[in-house]
C-alpha cells in the first residue's frame, strides 16, 4: 500500500499471526483441561458478558451469578466447541440461553427484604429498619399514586462499565452503551417478554445479524424478525420521546451544576426548591415497588407527606449508576452522630433539568458501588 512502507506492513502481519498462533495455543491448552488458559481466553468477555446479562435479568447479582454459570458451563463444553463461531459469539450464546432459563423458569423473585424493610402500610414512605430510629414518624397522609408492574431492576455501578472493552457494537446496532445501560431503557426492557427481550438486545444493541441472532436462540430468521419488530414497538412507546432534551455530558459543568443544586436542595428538605428542578413529566419511581409518581404536583405531595416529612434530613454522597448521576442515601438522626443509609437514589436529568428519580431501597446495593452501610456525621 502507498504511503505504508513494507516493513510496517510485515509487522503488522506477524502481530496478527503471532496474536492467532497465542490464542490457537491457548485454546489447545484450555481443550486440554488447562484452566489457567482457559481462564486467558474467556476473561476479556467476562466484564461485557456480565453486562449483556444485567440488561435481560435487571439486576447485578442476578447477572453475576449467570455469568459464573455461563463461564462454568463454557469450560465443561469447551472440548465440544468447533469453532464455527467466534468464541465471544459462542459464550453469548450460552450466557443469552442461560439468562432466558432462569426467566422462564421464574429463577429471579424480588428479594424478600426489599418489600418487608418497606411496610404495606407506610410504602409513600422510607424504609428504615426497626432497628435503626427515626427522627418523626411517617404522617398518616400520603399522596395520591398509580401502580404498574413491578420492577426488579437493579443499579449498575458506573465503576463497573468503566471496565468494558472498547469494542464498537456490530453495524446493525441502535443504541450507543451509554443509552443501552440507561435506567429508562433497561425499565422499558424489563416490560418485554424474554424472548423478545433477548433478540433486541442482540440486534439492536450488539449488532448481530438476524441470521446470527437466530442461530444463536435455535430458531428461525423470520422468527427473530417477529419477535424484533414487536419489542422495537413496545420501546417506542415506553422510552422518552425525540423531542425530550438530551442529557447534559457526564461530568460536564451543566451536569455539575444540576447536580449540585439538586443535592443542596435534598439535603435541605426543601421541597419547592427540589421541583423547580423538575421537568413538566419528570416521574419518582421505587423499585421493586409498583408505585410511579407522574409530575411535579405529585411528586410535591409524596415529598412533603413522606420522603422529606417530620423534619427528616438525608445526607446525599455522590456516585453514578447506569451512566446518570446517583447517590448513597443517609438518613440523618438527630439523636446520635450516626447516618444510617437508606439505599440509592438515581437521577435522570434532561436538558437543565431533572425529569426521572428512581429511589433504590434496598441497603444491600450500597456494596457494589463502594459505600458503607452507616456514616458518621
Amino acid at each position: 500500500m502507498r504511503g505504508i512502507p513494507p516493513s510496517d506492513e510485515t509487522g503488522a502481519d506477524q502481530t496478527g499471526a503471532d496474536q492467532t498462533g497465542a490464542a490457537g495455543r491457548l485454546m489447545t491448552a484450555a481443550r486440554g483441561g488447562d484452566g489457567d488458559a482457559f481462564r486467558a481466553l474467556v476473561e476479556p468477555y467476562r466484564r461485557e458478558l456480565h453486562v449483556h446479562c444485567y440488561r435481560l435479568l435487571g439486576s447485578v447479582q442476578d447477572a453475576e451469578d449467570l455469568v459464573q454459570e455461563t463461564l462454568l458451563a463454557a469450560w465443561r463444553g469447551i472440548g465440544g466447541y468447533e469453532e464455527r463461531a467466534s468464541l465471544r459469539t459462542w459464550l453469548y450464546r450460552i450466557a443469552t440461553n442461560r439468562c432466558l432459563n432462569a426467566l422462564r423458569a421464574g429463577a429471579r423473585r424480588p428479594p424478600a427484604h426489599a418489600m418487608a424493610r418497606v411496610p404495606p402500610s407506610e410504602h409513600a414512605g422510607p424504609s428504615v429498619p426497626a432497628s435503626e430510629p427515626v427522627p418523626t414518624p411517617v404522617p398518616a397522609a400520603r399522596p395520591a399514586r398509580r401502580r404498574e408492574e413491578a420492577s426488579w431492576l437493579e443499579p449498575y455501578p458506573d465503576v463497573l462499565l468503566d471496565e468494558l472493552p472498547d469494542r464498537l457494537p456490530g453495524p446493525e446496532s441502535r443504541y450507543e452503551t451509554s443509552e443501552s445501560v440507561s435506567l429508562a431503557f433497561l425499565a422499558a426492557l424489563q416490560r418485554l417478554p424474554a424472548r423478545q427481550r433477548a433478540v433486541l438486545v442482540l440486534r439492536d444493541v450488539l449488532g448481530y445479524r438476524a441470521a446470527e441472532v437466530a442461530d444463536l436462540l435455535g430458531t428461525t430468521t423470520n422468527a427473530v424478525t417477529m419477535a424484533l419488530k414487536r419489542a422495537r414497538a413496545t420501546l417506542s412507546r415506553e422510552l422518552p420521546g425525540p423531542d425530550r432534551e438530551s442529557a447534559p455530558l457526564p461530568g460536564s459543568p451543566r451536569e455539575r451544576r444540576l447536580v449540585a443544586g439538586f443535592t443542596r436542595a435534598f439535603e435541605a428538605g426543601d421541597v419547592d426548591a427540589i421541583v423547580a428542578l423538575l421537568t413538566q413529566d419528570a416521574s419518582l419511581t421505587m423499585p421493586p415497588l409498583p408505585l410511579a409518581y407522574r409530575g411535579p404536583d405529585e411528586i410535591r405531595t409524596f415529598l412533603a407527606t413522606a420522603a422529606l416529612a417530620g423534619g427528616r434530613r438525608y445526607a446525599l454522597i455522590p456516585t453514578r449508576a447506569n451512566g446518570q448521576p446517583a447517590f448513597g442515601c443517609y438518613l440523618r438522626d438527630p439523636r446520635t452522630p450516626i447516618l444510617h443509609a437508606q439505599g440509592v437514589l438515581v437521577l435522570t436529568l434532561a436538558g437543565e433539568r431533572v425529569c426521572g428519580l428512581t429511589r433504590f431501597h434496598d441497603n444491600s446495593l450500597l456494596t457494589a458501588f463502594g459505600l458503607p452501610r452507616s456514616l458518621r456525621a
